[in-house]
């Protein structure tokens, strides 16, 4: 009768094999799209992951018949999801308008569930998951991309000696380039001119605005054709 407490060593080097295989094939969509966490971050937490699942559940079988002894061996596979909570927050970043690393966080912690599904003899169950994680994130990516962000805000400064008089040309241009204010408000700011020992007030204009084009190109020209305005002494983009 077969001992489900007792494992080979062949049967333990293709589950930690496995881990690797499928830890590294999200670690290389992570590492061709330039994320924090990419090829060897996930086979290590796959790795990892996988070897605590075998110890969890075949560490101990020495143990299984001691009458004051309880083995459980979901306890380590618990203990890893709440490690990998913490490793995901590392590659989570608030740059001050928007949030970044979400998704690579929740790859990480997919990647340890695929190791401890590894570990634990779930070969289709964690292939599976590689397959649609892959796609997730490859696949779903292009979607995103084309139909949910085609859309990106920006903020533009505009600093003019005159804006009054370059207002109705500036409309035209961001209603040229189907162009969305979102927001905008103005304030006068003193500019110390080093060369002419004296200061001077400028227009401040900011505009919070949305443009239909993702690619940063886009956003040059405009700048570009907004510097090219009467009385406008500079314009800057964040």
């Amino acid at each position: 009768m077969h001992n489900p407490w007792l494992i080979d060593e062949i049967d333990i080097l293709i589950r930690l094999a496995l881990a690797l295989l499928l830890g590294g094939l999200i670690g290389l969509e992570r590492e061709q799209s330039n994320h924090a966490a990419g090829l060897r971050t996930n086979i290590l937490v796959c790795l990892g992951a996988c070897l605590l699942m075998l110890l969890s559940i075949y560490g101990f079988s020495d143990f299984v018949d001691e009458p004051n002894v309880r083995v459980d061996p979901a306890r380590l596979a618990a203990a890893v999801i709440t490690g990998v909570g913490f490793l995901g927050a590392g590659t989570i970043l608030f740059t001050g308008k928007s949030i970044t690393g979400l998704t690579t966080a929740a790859s990480l912690w997919v990647v340890a569930a695929i190791g401890l599904a590894v570990g634990a003899g779930f070969y289709f169950a964690s292939t599976s998951v590689t397959v649609m994680v892959l796609l997730t994130l490859w696949l779903f990516n292009k979607l995103e991309k084309r139909y949910i962000k085609a859309k990106k805000e920006h903020v533009i400064s505009i600093h003019a000696v005159d804006l009054s008089s370059a207002m109705n040309k500036l409309n035209a241009i961001l209603d040229g380039r189907k162009v969305i204010i979102k927001k905008m408000y103005m304030e006068d700011v003193a500019v110390s001119d080093k060369r002419k020992n004296d200061n001077e007030t400028l227009t401040k204009l900011v505009l919070h605005i949305i443009m239909p084009q993702r690619k940063n190109e886009k956003l040059m020209q405009l700048m570009d054709d907004l510097k090219k305005l009467e009385g406008i002494r500079w314009v800057s983009s964040e």
